[in-house]
């Protein structure tokens, strides 16, 4: 549910969370992306960092430029007047995927526990557009919902220490996308070529919160090719 009013929670003494709803909906997480962008574009005297997740937005200040005090009551104002026809329509991202065999080592496990073959997992996995509900875990790893019902699929029951760096995998109603290697309990399905994170460019991230993302399969050739 979007609060009609936002839930204000103070940090520490360095941050304030600004609660605009109370569940994972994409109209709550409409509300987050309208005042991080409205943020973004007219930064707050002292606020130093400003970071979106499913249903809040947490705000770091310096304590020597602002107060909490005043910074609640400019984030009031500013939700008081944020008009959702003048914020930018979400880009729009096509992700390539191999999908399978090593690239997607439970994809196989997926097919089996919903009963359908492996190329039914893949059409329906690339047949829907999902939105970017935050980027967390990791730097540019995107969470994304919903997936179809038929694919909510249960974290594996003993994660992997090691995931390579652009497995594209199930968990729960989301899939995701491990934007560098490290450990998971997700489910891999397959690899995308595409980095998700590059600190070397800016933004650094490949995705952030408000995308549209969508899959398309690719062959080996291809994945090698664009790795290229």
């Amino acid at each position: 549910m979007l609060y009609t009013n936002p839930q204000y929670r103070i940090m520490g003494d360095r941050a304030l969370l600004v609660e605009l709803g109370d569940e994972v909906d994409p109209g709550v997480s409409n509300r987050v992306r309208e005042l991080f962008v409205a943020i973004k574009a007219d930064p707050l005297e002292g606020v130093l960092e400003t970071t979106p997740s499913y249903r809040s937005l947490l705000l770091i200040f310096d304590p020597l430029e602002t107060t909490l005090s005043l910074l609640q009551n400019r984030v009031q104002q500013i939700l008081q007047t944020l008009d959702p026809s003048q914020l930018c329509d979400p880009r729009r991202v096509e992700i390539p995927v191999v999908y399978g065999r090593e690239y997607g080592p439970d994809l196989e496990w997926v097919a089996g526990y919903h009963g359908i073959t492996p190329d039914e997992v893949i059409r329906l996995h690339a047949a829907h557009t999902y939105h970017v509900y935050m980027i967390g875990f990791m730097p540019g790893f995107p969470y994304l919902g919903e997936l179809p019902e038929s694919l909510i699929t249960p974290r594996r029951e003993t994660p992997r220490t090691v995931v390579p760096r652009g497995s594209v995998a199930l968990a729960q109603g989301q899939t995701g996308i491990y934007s560098t290697q490290s450990p998971g309990g997700w489910q891999v399905i397959g690899r995308t070529p595409l980095a998700l994170f590059d600190p070397g460019k800016w933004p650094p991230a490949l995705l952030e919160m408000g995308d549209r993302v969508k899959f398309f399969a690719i062959d080996e050739e291809e994945m090698v090719s664009w790795d290229q």
